[in-house]
């Protein structure tokens, strides 16, 4: 009679489970109510610590509608310089992304701890890609401007190196989180590293490699929009000069230029992302 009634709770309640393990750790919950308390005495500490003016927000909030004002109507009357420079910023992430990917394959695969014996190497490279993720794009831009000079060079390699730092530990996950029984069978039918790479891993993890270069290519269009603030060449420095000059109307122009080509490449990219 009592096994027909435990029988019976367990079909009314089967998703109630007296395990142990199921109920929340104590430690865990403490260790995140610290987090949180933490993070509310940081944000009061740096309200007070700024000294920020917050009688200025009323007066700078009007002093920005009063420029958005001042910025109709869009000027086109030098589209020929924008245009080109638009291309350029274009051309500067598609290279530098480029780079990146192809550099990035080769590094991820080393830094696979599924391709690897060897558990050093694979920590030594994604110790360096995470180096090289740290330092933001446009320091890295700056770094390059001294030693090359301005122009589109030193945004290339910005956009290059800290994509490398992205891609390598992006493309080394989607590896290791593949199936190790096809890893298994090639190295069991006597296929060398790069066998296994070329007739495993990538046919296995081609569609995710695509997706993550497709979404890095949409942030280094962005990224080279920004270099151009610092004379890396590209839309923009003539956003800069615009700005320099109080050319208000050319600015909104070249604006609505990066707005179009972001949005563009946003576009395409996920009708890529549908196919594939």
């Amino acid at each position: 009679m009592s096994q027909q009634i435990e029988k019976e709770k367990h079909d009314i309640y089967p998703l109630v489970s007296t395990d142990k393990e199921d109920t929340p750790k104590p430690e865990g919950d403490r260790f995140l109510k610290g987090i949180v308390i933490c993070g509310v005495v940081l944000f009061v500490v740096s309200l007070y610590q700024l000294n920020i003016d917050y009688t200025n927000l009323w007066a700078g909030t009007l002093a920005f509608f009063s420029m958005l004002g001042d910025m109709f109507p869009p000027d086109f009357s030098e589209w020929q310089y924008v245009i080109p420079a638009a291309i350029e910023s274009l051309q500067v992430a598609i290279l530098g992304t480029v780079i990146a990917v192809v550099i990035s394959l080769v590094l991820a695969f080393i830094a696979a701890e599924n391709l690897s014996a060897n558990k050093l190497v694979p920590r030594a490279v994604k110790g360096f890609a995470t180096l090289m993720r740290v330092i933001p794009t446009i320091i890295w831009a700056l770094i390059f401007i001294v030693a090359v000079g301005l122009g589109p060079l030193p945004g290339v390699l910005a956009i290059a190196v800290h994509s490398l730092g992205m891609l390598i530990k992006v493309f080394a996950q989607s590896v290791e989180e593949m199936d190790d029984g096809k890893i298994e069978a090639l190295k069991a039918s006597g296929a060398n590293w790069f066998q296994i790479i070329a007739q495993g891993v990538i046919p296995t993890v081609f569609t995710a490699l695509l997706s993550w270069t497709i979404l890095r290519l949409e942030i280094d269009i962005g990224e080279s929009t920004i270099l151009g603030l610092v004379g890396a060449g590209g839309i923009g420095w003539e956003l800069t000069r615009a700005m320099r000059t109080y050319d208000f109307n050319s600015a909104l122009f070249i604006t609505m230029v990066i707005f179009v080509m972001i949005f563009s490449v946003e576009m395409i990219s996920n009708r890529l992302k549908l196919k594939v």
